[in-house]
């Protein structure tokens, strides 16, 4: 992707409302055994949340961590409105944070230090940060949040906190593909301190997966931009932006971008650990 594109990229995001009484019912919407898809048109303001110590803010709740489907993860959209934010964002000491903004301008402010992220901003929290967030603009804000409990192994130290922008990374093609698709790494994939990863995954028109991926890691798929045709398991679904899809390990998936321009997801999956064995019922 040329610098020109990735100054231009556009990021959906949703901002609510309530269909009318003469919408129908019928959507794209499932939940199966193996994947969900929660099509933009159920992001409406009814299934919104109010999180303790936010002004302002509401949440979209696109995940949570499920007995017997994915496990390690919860992702959010956040919308806050001019001057709300959090001076306690995080409740839990163990969870380390992920943040994509895809609207807006947000204020977060680490350990004493601020930084302004716009859209395309990314930032690594980790746990047990010293952390607030607030929106200083005169316009909502609206990012991702993906929050995980990270896993600590003896002898690796805890990944340090970090800023970028989507706009300052150089996408990584994948072989063979002639760049038609590439991913945005926002950490290097060998740096095992990082047990969860986000990426930007892009396709130009006609790219595929060509192969059903079958593997032990759980993602989480949010449309940026574009539309495509997603193999889920043993299901093609039509997705385009603002659709999040939510897999469990194992889910068979596979992906035809289809046109007219670019399809790109923000990618979650957990990553560089080993599996954890044996029943915590029999301990």
């Amino acid at each position: 992707m040329s610098d020109n594109n990735l100054k231009t990229a556009h990021y959906y995001a949703p901002h609510g409302g309530q269909p009318p009484q003469t919408q129908i019912m019928t959507d794209r919407a499932v939940f199966t055994e193996s994947y969900a898809l929660l099509p933009k048109g159920t992001m409406m303001d009814i299934v919104t949340s109010y999180l303790p110590f936010w002004d302002k803010t509401r949440a979209w709740v696109l995940s949570r961590p499920l007995s017997g489907f994915a496990e390690t993860f919860s992702q959010y959209i956040m919308e806050v409105q001019p001057q709300g934010g959090s001076d306690k964002p995080e409740l839990e000491k163990g969870a380390e944070g992920a943040i994509f903004v895809v609207e807006g301008e947000l204020t977060i402010t680490l350990s004493g230090q601020q930084h302004i992220m716009n859209e395309g901003g990314f930032a690594f929290i980790p746990p047990a940060s010293d952390w607030q967030v607030k929106n200083n603009s005169d316009k909502p804000v609206r990012f991702h949040w993906v929050r995980k409990l990270y896993e600590q192994v003896e002898g690796i130290d805890v990944p340090k906190a970090f800023f970028t922008n989507e706009k300052d990374i150089t996408p990584s093609p994948m072989a063979h593909t002639e760049g038609k698709w590439a991913t945005t790494r926002f950490v290097d994939p060998q740096d095992l301190r990082h047990d969860m990863h986000m990426t930007i995954v892009t396709f130009e028109p006609g790219a595929v997966i060509p192969f059903a991926e079958t593997h032990v890691m759980e993602h989480g798929l949010y449309v940026l931009e574009g539309k495509a045709v997603y193999r889920l398991n043993k299901d093609w679904v039509e997705v385009e932006a603002g659709d999040f899809m939510w897999l469990r390990a194992f889910c068979p998936q596979a992906c035809y971008a289809g046109g007219p321009g670019k399809f790109r997801y923000l990618l979650y999956k957990d990553v560089n650990r080993h599996m954890k064995l044996g029943s915590p019922f029999a301990r």
